[in-house]
């Protein structure tokens, strides 16, 4: 059996559970309760990652694969799932949402660490701010399109993403800024395999 090293806290391991749920895969993976802090290396996600990151995905073989963006993939293919359009008609656009959500994420997380500094750094945080809010900006004008698209790994970047915002982020208040990428973001969280793996405290 497959080994995730995983944390219902981190927006890119929940990118991973909502494929395993998608792709009907659960049973496939044990998951590991891994806390994986920037400032402590963990020596027991370090014997399959030396990054120490997670999510790390240890194969049957033992051979560990990191980050999401190869785990998810590597999920999709191992159960021949269609998160990942082949046609080029979808596949550059959801590919592009894919690092859109995941850059967003980026920022974010380097963001509530500046912010938890003893001294943080204004002009850091206004960066990061503004980053944010000009994605949102340029969301809020694909709302539509996204409400138009199948549900693939881009969708799931990109609703990682907001969800993030709402758990680490509440006070933005992102939604009065992109009402109707808010909308389109209501409709999609009740889909069971977003609902499930929304991030919790614990």
């Amino acid at each position: 059996m497959m080994k995730l090293h995983w944390s219902p806290k981190s927006p890119y391991v929940r990118k991973v559970m909502i494929c395993l749920e998608e792709l009907n895969a659960l049973e496939r993976v044990q998951l590991v309760r891994s806390v994986a802090a920037m400032t402590k290396p963990n020596a027991q996600i370090m014997i399959d990652n030396p990054l120490s990151k997670i999510p790390t995905l240890v194969l049957d073989d033992g051979s560990g694969l990191f980050d999401s963006v190869v785990i998810c993939e590597y999920l999709n293919d191992l159960m021949s799932g269609g998160l990942f359009p082949q046609s080029s008609s979808q596949k550059w656009a959801c590919l592009r949402w894919h690092a859109f959500g995941d850059g967003i994420l980026d920022a974010l997380i380097l963001w509530r660490n500046e912010r938890e500094r003893q001294n943080p750094s204004a002009n850091l945080i206004n960066s990061f701010e503004f980053k944010v809010l000009s994605s949102l900006d340029m969301l809020e004008c694909e709302s539509a399109l996204l409400e138009q698209s199948n549900f693939h790994i881009g969708v799931i970047s990109i609703v990682c993403a907001l969800g993030y915002l709402d758990y680490r982020f509440a006070a933005l208040n992102w939604a009065g800024r992109a009402p109707k990428l808010n909308a389109w973001y209501l409709k999609i969280k009740q889909r069971p395999s977003l609902s499930n793996t929304e991030p919790v405290d614990g």
